[in-house]
């Protein structure tokens, strides 16, 4: 049974204020702060690569048939843009156990 967990913002914050020694309102500042480039670089279309972690990629989704899943009702679905993530080598190994 695979056991989840989310990473809050909030825990990210805590863990740089115990390794960096920063208060925390300079903590929750420089994760906001990189938070926000990648998603300023996402949203121009941006690929946003983290060296040793993964690649966050968009993707554009042309316009679509679907369904309605609760009516059965067919429906176009609009284009769109997706956001992806492939993680790195490092990242796997890591994962598996295998440093």
């Amino acid at each position: 049974m695979v056991k989840i967990m989310a990473l809050t913002k909030s825990q990210i914050v805590d863990e740089l204020q115990s390794q960096l020694g920063l208060q925390r309102n300079q903590c929750v500042e420089l994760v906001e702060s990189f938070l926000e480039i990648i998603k300023r670089d996402l949203a121009s279309g941006n690929d946003v690569m983290i060296s040793g972690f993964g690649k966050f990629c968009v993707h554009e989704k042309k316009k679509r048939k679907g369904r309605n899943p609760a009516t059965g009702e067919d429906m176009i679905l609009d284009a769109r843009r997706v956001v992806t993530f492939k993680s790195s080598g490092i990242l796997k190994e890591k994962v598996n156990g295998n440093e």
